[in-house]
């Protein structure tokens, strides 16, 4: 542990230094070092540590794991991990465009976090386009995924603040060169964390100026995308993953819920991950053991989960900025039909809203099918050229 006020002593200094000198402060061994009191003291969106980033870009730039500051879900104050990619182009004048990356659902328990990969850089949708762009890519593991603590799973204003705060952290880096101007780009979970981040920008992080909004198969209406789902293997994963984090999140006791003889599969599928073929055949494995009806009740029906999903699907507020979203025609996760009424209630309440469809794209490759299209209409966005709008169609 770090004394107090030598933590604050380092972390006026870490803002002096390039970040290859940085990259020496940080921890190899994990996270643990830092004391709460400096986390405390920290303004949300501080560096807390820094250091090289295994499964950095393959190509040009350099790549960073990051430990910064952010804010939970009571207003605590609260670290979160994560990367920042930054490019070798130099920096125009005005500072480097940034783009938020939000990522697709790795699980719930701080294993799963995407900055522990091998090949972090190759689960990034886009990534080399954005960089060879001259882009700084900052891109989250949101709260409790590569630090202590559960991960608190869609729920949006824990996402959003995550994503937002690592945006201020990589405007801190002397090597970024970062303005104020930045978009998200997110996948999955990652798409549902944009649209949040999107809604809350104005009022959390008002210094940064979003240009745009782009999400892949968001999930969006969370209960009619339950409803939908429950019945499949994809279904019961997501499902178990998310009451498990709303039980802790929320301190609900899940007996009301939870059939017994389902409870130890389900405790394993909860606790796995979901970023390896590997991981992937382990979780089919592990779910074989709720393939009978699991729940002893709806989640949608039923109280707490009824407002825990209604106030955790997107749109409940203004969307902050244009968006695009490209939704697969195969996608047998989040629904075509959900996502298209979703993009149909945007333009409803006066979004600029592109929707592109993925002829026979399913979910999982709905990010990478996206990407260069997504990237091109970031690109317009920081051009400052007019955002396109379906809403006709």
């Amino acid at each position: 542990m770090i004394g107090h006020k030598a933590c604050r002593a380092c972390c006026v200094a870490l803002l002096l230094l390039p970040v290859a000198a940085l990259a020496q402060a940080g921890s190899r061994e994990g996270l643990g070092d830092v004391a709460s009191g400096e986390i405390r003291a920290a303004k949300p969106g501080q560096i807390l540590r820094i250091w090289p980033q295994d499964g950095g870009t393959s190509g040009s730039g350099k790549a960073y794991r990051m430990l910064y500051r952010s804010t939970g879900l009571k207003g605590q104050p609260i670290a979160v991990s994560g990367t920042v990619f930054l490019p070798d182009a130099p920096a125009p004048e005005g500072g480097r465009a940034i783009v938020a990356w939000a990522h697709p659902t790795t699980g719930v328990v701080e294993k799963c976090a995407p900055t522990l990969l091998p090949d972090l850089s190759g689960t990034i949708p886009g990534l080399e386009d954005m960089l060879a762009r001259g882009w700084v890519v900052a891109a989250t593991d949101y709260p409790g995924l590569g630090t202590p603590g559960m991960h608190p799973y869609l729920i949006g204003e824990s996402e959003g603040r995550s994503v937002l705060d690592s945006v201020r952290a990589v405007r801190q880096l002397p090597d970024a060169a970062a303005g104020d101007r930045f978009a998200v780009w997110g996948h999955s979970q990652g798409g549902h964390a944009a649209l949040f981040t999107g809604q809350l920008a104005a009022k959390y992080a008002p210094e940064l100026k979003l240009v745009g909004v782009a999400a892949a198969a968001p999930a969006t209406y969370l209960a009619e995308l339950f409803d939908a789902d429950i019945d499949t293997n994809a279904g019961r994963t997501l499902t178990a993953m998310a009451l498990l984090s709303w039980s802790k999140v929320f301190d609900t006791p899940l007996g009301g819920i939870l059939s017994v003889p389902a409870r130890s599969s389900f405790e394993r599928v909860a606790h796995d991950c979901i970023e390896s073929i590997a991981e992937m055949l382990k979780i089919e494995q592990d779910t074989e053991g709720l393939q009978t009806r699991f729940l002893t009740a709806n989640p949608t029906r039923l109280e707490p989960w009824k407002s825990i999903l209604a106030r955790n699907s997107p749109g409940r507020d203004p969307a902050g900025a244009p968006v695009f979203i490209a939704q697969g025609t195969a996608d047998e996760i989040v629904r075509p039909r959900v996502t298209k009424r979703f993009a149909d209630h945007l333009c409803r309440n006066g979004t600029r809203v592109e929707l592109v469809a993925l002829e026979g794209a399913s979910h999982t490759n709905a990010g990478m099918d996206s990407a260069r299209a997504a990237v091109a209409w970031m690109a317009d966005r920081f051009a400052g050229k007019r955002a396109p709008g379906d809403c006709r169609q």
